[in-house]
């Protein structure tokens, strides 16, 4: 599926260019990364590494606030990264988000976690056209979230959506040049890519801390053109189901189901 957002920076940016300030902030890692994007510019950023994103984003979103100048009040938007990631990250940033908007009273933007690595990848690495480009977060119990992307001359085709897979089951159609962007897991996908005797590119976490500022990109665009969430149905992708669910103690024995991909699109009016 291709988003008609996933523009090089400087066209992601005029899209947004006649919405004043918007907040982006994504917590699916252990890092929060938030930034305020004001008329097509980049007004203040920070990635802040979390022992516990509800304790500290507040002061977070105070700093970031306060280093563009301006005071809550004056955001026109939130943008928050919806995920995949984790399972606490995400709610707890997406419920602060929503806590923001019923307070200030501003248009609500949930942005899915992915296309913000993937666009931090084509703007740090400029690739040709062709080169893949694989997000990757550790999802846990030897697995891990990821997507895949298709650098085209002045953007990006989203030709996946989010799995959550064994690491070794890498998306098979992978060849040489491929970059990796993500966290730890990013590495690991690269040495068992390597395997295969495909050469790969892993960017650090610079990119993966850069997020934010995509968030609040791509939150502006959607400003501009009408297209805000609502509160009450905005919900992460978690792409798996959560583990928070009630399991009988004596289940009865089941056959394991076959691995295969799901889609948490239709149930978030924020995904592409």
């Amino acid at each position: 599926m291709t988003s008609r957002e996933l523009f090089r920076a400087e066209r992601l940016f005029e899209l947004g260019a006649e919405v004043g300030p918007v907040l982006g902030l994504d917590t699916a890692s252990a890092t929060a990364s938030l930034a305020i994007v004001s008329h097509g510019k980049v007004l203040a950023q920070l990635s802040r590494s979390a022992l516990s994103h509800g304790a500290q984003l507040p002061a977070a979103t105070a700093e970031v606030v306060a280093q563009a100048g301006l005071r809550l009040k004056d955001l026109q938007g939130i943008a928050v990264g919806i995920g995949p990631g984790s399972f606490t990250g995400l709610r707890v940033g997406i419920a602060y988000a929503k806590g923001m908007v019923l307070a200030l009273g501003c248009a609500l933007i949930g942005i899915p976690t992915f296309d913000c690595l993937a666009l931090a990848a084509f703007e740090q690495a400029s690739p040709p056209e062709g080169t893949a480009i694989c997000p990757i977060l550790d999802a846990r119990k030897g697995e891990i979230y990821a997507n895949l992307y298709r650098v085209r001359a002045d953007r990006l085709d989203k030709i996946s959506q989010p799995l959550v897979i064994k690491v070794q089951n890498l998306f098979p159609e992978l060849s040489d040049g491929v970059i990796l962007v993500g966290d730890s897991k990013a590495e690991e996908a690269s040495l068992l890519l390597s395997e295969r005797g495909i050469r790969s590119t892993v960017l650090d976490e610079v990119e993966l801390n850069s997020r934010g500022r995509y968030v609040a990109a791509l939150g502006a665009g959607r400003i501009s053109r009408g297209e805000i969430a609502t509160p009450a149905i905005l919900e992460p992708l978690y792409v798996r189901t959560t583990e928070a669910t009630f399991k009988p103690v004596a289940a009865p024995p089941v056959a394991a189901a076959k691995e295969r991909p799901w889609s948490d699109e239709t149930k978030s009016s924020s995904s592409n």
